[in-house]
């Protein structure tokens, strides 16, 4: 009888892992990103310029040059939006996303993956920045996204893109922000393409 409950036992246990692991697998898709509902960015690299007027643009997407700098500049807001979609025309693009950390407890209200798409070879570099007393700080930590051959999985990118990592006090250890903390202003995403065609990001509520 002992035996018994003690196979019994023994399956119970099983059938539990069992499903805890299943349970944890289904939080995460094939391509890496987690599943569920979520807030899709593309920036998009571009050879020629934009013409078009895309401010208060609905769309998913930015446009940026497929070589160099632009800044896609930040709003705080009740939900994801693309406010200025061409970071073609010399003024930036502009996002507008929830404040992710308004206690800077390190824990955010949402997440971000990322991940490179369209042709191998191309890379983008992206930092979060902000000014104190017209002063330029750019946080130590970014995003590089580098499009290599064969297929393309998201990473967390949550820590690197939501806060600016600087040292303001000179002590030479840097403090962390994060976006829309009021200790710094003008929040911005500096955007560094060097050939990548797309920047994929996603953005899931916790």
């Amino acid at each position: 009888m002992k035996k018994a409950i003690i196979s019994m036992a023994v399956v119970a246990v099983a059938i539990g892992l069992l499903f805890t692991v299943k349970s944890k697998a289904a939080a995460i898709t094939g391509n890496g990103a987690p599943s569920g509902a979520h807030y899709n960015l593309n920036i998009i690299g571009v050879s020629k310029d934009k013409a078009a007027l895309m401010d208060s643009n609905s769309g998913h997407r930015i446009f940026v040059p497929l070589y160099g700098k632009i800044k896609i500049n930040l709003l705080p807001g009740t939900d994801f939006a693309v406010l200025d979609a061409n970071g073609t025309d010399g003024n930036g693009a502009t996002f507008s996303l929830p404040n992710p950390d308004p206690d800077n407890d390190g824990v955010t209200s949402y997440t971000v993956w990322a991940r490179a798409l369209g042709k191998p070879g191309g890379t983008s570099t992206t930092t979060p920045c902000a000014y104190l007393d017209g002063v330029e700080y750019c946080s130590t930590s970014n995003v590089v996204l580098v499009r290599e051959k064969g297929k393309s999985s998201f990473t967390n990118v949550t820590s690197q893109l939501l806060y600016v990592y600087a040292d303001l006090t000179g002590d030479g250890v840097d403090e962390r922000y994060p976006l829309f903390d009021p200790r710094l202003q003008d929040y911005f995403w500096d955007y560094d393409n060097n050939g990548l065609k797309v920047a994929q990001f996603r953005f899931y509520q916790n």
